[in-house]
């Protein structure tokens, strides 16, 4: 009977998980799917990761502002920071492995000139502007008048006067040389016949003496007249020939009004051009993109209006000296800003041949503003100058595709 109840019966019943399970039948599947999980849940992260890097959905956004952390700042060498939020020189430089990438800003042609005041115009100060901004002016234009004006005006008035009084006394001098000239001559004239005169009375004395019919002492007083017209006639003809053309008498009196004459025209033309001292003209073709000074006042070392030849815009970027080397001329660039519409472009034209210190720097305050740069000026394309054109000395990120030809 024992036996009967410890065998089985052999009926075909499910195991309702009462009877106790073997060891050694049970199922070995559970720890292989355990160690599946794991690639599975790392390929999961890493996808997640790629995806939130590229997509930057509104949930990570919200993560980074809340608790301040920065896309790319646990690292160096950042790969997920677009190039318009670079906001340091390092991260500018090391953003694009292929690219040279650098801080810049737009400036025109020949960069932005700060006309001053002519020189030697002292304490003088803006009487009258004559030009707004955005007038386009020529070289040579005027751009302002001084106060100076009358004053400068009054010497030039005065200088004239002098003048034509100079004029008048070469034109007085060379007149009375003329009537001495001729005086001297009607002298000589009428003391030649008085010698001619004399000689004749000579003459006939000194027949009469011969004769007898005179006596010596009449003699000898025609003699003196004779010898006394003579000399008279060699005075007269010595004072003549101070007056005769070439002489050194007449070109003395004249040499004398002449070079006062010289002197005169001098003296204007130094009037004339102080008098220029009185404009502010253009030194060369551009637009006036601002002005610094208003009526009445002194102009200051900012210079009076700003000026620029914004027919062709062009880029000043500042370049790491480690990174020169890999600029070459003809480069092509692209430029871009917040504030500008579309990305610019252009070639590299020209690179300094000094290193400096750098002059244009980030809102960052930690950023280093003590580096070494050469500037390399980018001359815009035909299409992006227009553009550019109204934002001179806008800050931007320039990034030069080194080594390739447009």
């Amino acid at each position: 009977m024992a036996d009967e109840q410890s065998t089985p019966i052999g009926l075909p019943l499910e195991d309702a998980g009462l009877t106790k399970a073997d060891p050694a039948n049970a199922p070995k599947t559970h720890g292989r799917s355990r160690l599946l999980l794991i690639p599975l849940f790392l390929v999961t992260l890493f996808s997640g990761a790629v995806i939130g890097m590229y997509f930057q959905p509104p949930g990570l956004r919200v993560f980074f502002n809340t608790t301040g952390l920065e896309p790319g700042a646990g690292t160096d060498t950042p790969i997920a920071v677009a190039i318009q939020q670079v906001a340091t020189q390092e991260q500018v430089a090391v953003i694009s492995e292929g690219d040279v990438v650098a801080l810049g800003r737009i400036i025109p042609r020949g960069d932005v000139i700060s006309v001053a005041t002519p020189s030697g115009a002292g304490d003088a100060r803006i009487a009258e502007l004559l030009v707004s901004i955005g007038d386009e002016v020529e070289a040579g234009d005027t751009l302002a008048v001084l106060d100076n004006l009358a004053q400068l005006q009054s010497a030039v008035a005065s200088a004239e006067a002098a003048l034509r009084v100079r004029e008048a006394s070469l034109t007085q001098t060379r007149a009375s040389n003329t009537a001495s000239r001729a005086e001297a001559q009607a002298s000589l004239d009428r003391a030649q016949a008085t010698s001619d005169v004399a000689q004749s009375e000579l003459d006939r004395v000194t027949t009469l003496l011969e004769r007898g019919v005179t006596t010596r002492a009449a003699f000898d007083q025609t003699v003196a007249a004779a010898t006394q017209s003579a000399r008279d006639v060699e005075r007269a003809q010595a004072t003549l020939s101070r007056y005769e053309t070439g002489s050194e008498v007449v070109q003395a009196d004249i040499a004398v009004a002449e070079a006062n004459l010289d002197a005169a025209r001098s003296a204007l033309s130094s009037a004339k051009q102080d008098l220029d001292r009185a404009y502010v003209r253009a030194p060369e073709r551009g637009k006036v993109l601002d002005i610094n000074v208003r009526p009445g006042e002194r102009p200051g070392t900012a210079g009076i209006i700003n000026l620029g030849d914004t027919s062709q815009m062009t880029v000043e970027a500042e370049v790491y000296q480690t990174m020169i080397g890999r600029v070459t001329i003809g480069d092509p660039v692209v430029v871009n800003a917040d504030a500008l519409a579309q990305d610019l472009t252009g070639t590299v034209t020209a690179i300094g041949l000094e290193i400096g210190r750098q002059s244009i720097t980030s809102d960052d305050p930690a950023a280093n503003t003590d580096a070494r740069v050469v500037d390399v000026i980018v001359t815009l394309d035909s299409a992006s100058s227009p553009v550019a054109a109204a934002f001179t000395n806008l800050e931007a990120v320039v990034r030069i595709d080194a080594g390739r030809t447009p």
